[in-house]
């Protein structure tokens, strides 16, 4: 059997490649689990920096696996909720990262896939790249990474995305903040190594813990709380070993550490 995941790591870089191009990696538990697993290892592993998120063939993933929406559709509520779940974590599990993020998207990126990129902190399509939050012409919705699709293009956006299923285009996932760039297919790997350059020359702590701030900030009602927290934390990056080694460096003219 084909492993439906492949973990190429290139230096402190991991490149998780979705390997099912004969199904345009559509999601099935299998992949779902070793996705999560996979980013479970990657998040308790120090020397890894960067994960990149990639399919294999002409496609990024195109959702959810005919063979397995079958099944689903034959399995009581019950079996769906927890398949449901499964789902989910994956998402939340991408999402919360403890590592910066960068979704390759090429080709078709539909449904769950869609939930990917958004999930992702970094997205960088081929200008062919289509996509779609196709599921309400099923009669169903996309529940499950509807607060990452919404956080990533906005609740107007959504509610025309959500309930229309139609397809678009990599320029209007871009305007939408979807995508942060599109480039000729030609171009696709060097900008996603431009941006893993970028990324390896901040701090490793400093870059890890970034999407921790993004979510505390948007989430804040209470501002002198607010404030404090944000004091406290470069207060805490400030006088830790990555901060000074980052100050040092810069007063003295010189590269940081994590950079040679």
């Amino acid at each position: 059997m084909t492993n439906p995941l492949l973990n190429v790591r290139q230096g402190p870089v991991a490149r998780l490649r979705m390997n099912r191009p004969d199904v345009h990696n559509a999601f099935d538990a299998m992949l779902i689990a070793a996705l999560t697993g996979a980013l479970d290892a990657l998040a308790a592993d120090d020397s890894v920096r960067v994960v990149v998120l990639e399919g294999a063939g002409a496609s990024f993933s195109a959702g959810a696996d005919l063979n397995w929406m079958r099944g689903m559709a034959a399995a009581s509520e019950a079996e769906n909720r927890e398949d449901s779940l499964a789902l989910a974590r994956l998402m939340r599990t991408l999402n919360e990262l403890p590592k910066p993020t960068i979704a390759r998207v090429q080709g078709a990126a539909f449904g769950g896939g869609v939930g990917l990129v958004a999930c992702c902190d970094i997205a960088i399509g081929a200008d062919e790249a289509k996509f779609g939050l196709t599921e309400s012409k099923l009669g169903l919705l996309p529940a499950v990474i509807s607060p990452y699709v919404i956080e990533a293009i906005g609740a107007r956006q959504a509610r025309r995305w959500f309930a229309s299923a139609e397809i678009f285009g990599a320029e209007q996932a871009r305007r939408m903040g979807l995508l942060h760039e599109t480039v000729a297919a030609d171009e696709l790997d060097a900008a996603v190594d431009r941006q893993v350059g970028l990324l390896l020359k901040a701090g490793p702590i400093a870059s890890a813990q970034a999407k921790a701030l993004v979510r505390q900030v948007a989430s804040h009602t209470d501002g002198a709380a607010h404030d404090s927290d944000n004091a406290d934390l470069i207060a805490r990056l400030r006088v830790s070993p990555e901060g000074q080694e980052g100050l040092t460096a810069f007063l003295d003219k010189r590269k940081p550490a994590w950079c040679q």
